[in-house]
């Protein structure tokens, strides 16, 4: 008998799976891989939503509530058959006493997957060397690789990994603080950078924490399309080093902090040091969407939301 999901599900804020079923195959054990297939009536998650359940493991939501203690139910029985279902909830399903609250249909598709799958390895291997991949299966048979690889197979499951999203924070202020502790909490793998800085990090669980300079800091964590920068220093020289340094890399956001008046005088430093003008219009300055608020929570709220909004976009293009 499985154990109840916990009263609080602090499991359904893991919108990333990968650190779940890394833990799994850290402890060499199967896991089911639950993944969101179809979607009718605005359910209130997406096609591609993924569970994991393992023993001792449970990550991930589909609901908020409606159907995660009967999803691991056949998790479970799943584990111990190793025979991959779908789940049917709402319309034509045959468990009419589980409803969701929106009135939405939904499937989902259970796969067991051993500790030792080389599809697994090579999505977790794809998730520390920060590129995208495909992850291919019928439920017995499993492919992970190059999305322009793919195997031609009749699948369940044909489900895009993109890398971890990155945050990199330069500042020291309580905005700078604030705004890498939400991106620590949203799901990016964040830094926070204060050149010279004291050599105790700030107490913020799983936040990374660098003192050296921008170019070097930046040259360090590597920039991707993936990551982000949010430049919070209130130094003018340094706001220059770190924008010297963020321009021109491949990251996907360069966010700068300040107002609108002072951006001309900020940026002719790099126009001068031949800076391209469409390389400055990458700048979003000033940072963050306007929701009318400057104190710290409010503009590292403002900053996220404008980087989230920015990566759905380019998603959905």
């Amino acid at each position: 008998m499985r154990e109840p999901l916990p009263e609080w599900p602090m499991f359904g804020l893991a919108e990333d799976v990968r650190p779940a079923l890394r833990q799994a195959r850290q402890g060499n054990s199967p896991l089911v891989l639950a993944t969101l297939t179809a979607v009718e009536g605005g359910g209130p998650r997406p096609p591609g939503t993924q569970m994991v359940f393992a023993v001792g493991v449970a990550a991930g939501y589909f609901s908020g509530g409606c159907v995660e203690s009967d999803v691991a139910d056949h998790a479970f029985a799943c584990l111990a058959d190793g025979e991959p279902r779908t789940l049917v909830y709402g319309a034509g399903s045959p468990w009419p006493d589980i409803r969701l609250l929106c009135g939405a249909r939904i499937e989902i598709f259970l796969e067991k997957v051993e500790a030792d799958d080389p599809a697994l390895e090579s999505l977790l291997a794809a998730e520390t060397a920060r590129t995208p991949c495909l992850w291919v299966s019928d439920g017995r048979r499993r492919w992970c690789g190059p999305p322009d690889q793919a195997p031609a197979m009749s699948a369940a499951v044909s489900r895009a990994y993109d890398p971890v999203p990155r945050l990199v924070v330069f500042g020291s202020d309580p905005t700078a603080i604030a705004i890498a502790t939400l991106g620590v909490h949203s799901g990016f793998a964040t830094t926070l950078v204060r050149p010279k800085g004291p050599e105790t990090p700030p107490p913020v669980p799983g936040l990374a924490y660098r003192r050296d300079e921008p170019d070097q800091a930046l040259a360090a964590i590597g920039c991707d399309a993936w990551t982000a920068v949010a430049i919070a220093t209130h130094s003018l020289e340094l706001d220059q080093a770190a924008l010297a340094a963020a321009l021109p890399s491949a990251a996907g956001y360069v966010g700068l902090l300040g107002a609108r008046r002072r951006l001309p005088e900020r940026l002719a430093p790099l126009r001068a040091a031949g800076v391209a003008e469409e390389v400055l219009t990458r700048v979003h300055a000033p940072i963050g969407l306007d929701i009318g608020g400057k104190a710290p929570w409010e503009v590292a709220v403002s900053v996220i939301g404008q980087i989230m909004a920015l990566r759905h976009a380019q998603a959905s293009a």
